[in-house]
């Protein structure tokens, strides 16, 4: 991988020009950097840079991060995705400052024992908020090393993950945290996925063997990913007298877990099956308006739903956890995953 070693000098010149101002950047500590790294998991830079900064004013340091309630927490996740994250964010924070004073250790190894980080959070930590050298090598840096150096291995292998992270813990400079940055910058901005990367813009262009060999849009080698798992499911917008809506908590373990949500049933029910459902939980139908069709797709499964609007009379005790809440108590209160967005 000789290719790699042209990397610094060309990577760090460009990232001094071209850096985007981001709210994390502009002021490092371990604690924001840490925050917008795991917010940056599955989520693009446009749609965290909001709840970045929502979440530094609610809770501004680890100790607030640790005693916050969960629903508090959830609140401000609402609409990222992945809650896990969220969760595991709150129990490394519980840790820390349980074990060290309420201040990120400054170590890898200590790091990447937390819940929630992995090596290249960890890396990123270590580097970018404590200037050590260590690699941090998620899949935007490995679709930029595997067209650097033209590899065809499938970018999905833990095998070569663990390459490129020795090769690049080999040549990192004196400013790790902003070389990892700049790669990382690389693959978000001009070594775009989809085989349409900007070559025109590209830094090293003039060291990448896939641009040399004519491969750029062959690479990176990925897997099929197998198909995801399709479920059909009814939201039932339940209404009481009073136009408060009906809501339950989710299981946890398991998708969502201890999420709000509306009432919602497997399978696509009619107007009948609805009526008897609700019916089974106490609540009498008044009246019953279909509501539109909608889909979310999640990692590994994709719900097709229909909808119901049921205006209806009782308490529901014969469905425990039921909440009653009005829309100002929804938007306020209630941590809701937005697949059901389109219904509430």
């Amino acid at each position: 991988m000789r290719e790699l070693e042209s990397l610094p000098p060309l990577l760090l010149e460009w990232y001094g020009r071209c850096a985007r101002i981001l709210p994390w950047r502009s002021e490092p500590t371990p604690y924001r950097v840490w925050v917008s790294e795991v917010m940056l998991q599955q989520t693009r830079v446009e749609a965290v840079r909001p709840y970045f900064l929502r979440f530094m004013d609610a809770l501004p340091d680890i100790p607030a991060l640790a005693a916050c309630p969960e629903d508090v927490l959830l609140k401000l996740w609402e609409g990222l995705g992945y809650y896990s994250r969220a969760r595991n964010l709150q129990k490394a924070a519980q840790r820390v400052a349980g074990e060290y004073g309420g201040a990120l250790p400054a170590s890898f190894e200590a790091l990447r024992s937390l819940p929630g980080i992995g090596d290249y959070t960890a890396g990123a930590i270590a580097s970018i908020a404590f200037g050590l050298p260590c690699p941090a090598v998620d899949g935007n840096v490995l679709r930029v090393l595997s067209r650097v150096t033209a590899s065809r291995r499938d970018i999905a292998s833990p095998h070569l993950k663990k390459e490129m992270s020795q090769a690049i813990a080999a040549i990192l400079p004196d400013r790790p945290g902003d070389f990892n940055q700049a790669l990382m910058e690389l693959g978000a901005c001009v070594c775009l996925p989809g085989g349409e990367p900007l070559c025109g813009d590209c830094p090293v262009a003039g060291v990448c063997r896939a641009r040399e060999l004519g491969l750029v849009k062959e690479l990176p080698v990925k897997a099929p990913k197998k198909p995801r798992r399709v479920e059909e499911r009814t939201i039932l917008v339940v209404r009481d007298e009073k136009g408060r809506i009906a809501l339950r908590r989710r299981p946890s373990p398991g998708l969502l877990a201890g999420m709000w949500e509306p009432v919602n049933l497997f399978g696509r029910l009619d107007r009948g099956q609805v009526t008897d459902a609700l019916l089974e939980m106490g609540l009498l139908v008044r009246s019953l308006q279909s509501l539109p069709d909608s889909r979310h797709i999640f990692s590994h499964v994709e719900w097709q739903m229909s909808g119901w609007e049921a205006k209806v009379t009782g308490t529901g005790k014969g469905e425990a956890g039921l909440r009653w809440v009005t829309g100002e108590e929804l938007s306020r209160d209630c941590p809701l995953p937005s697949a059901f967005r389109v219904y509430l």
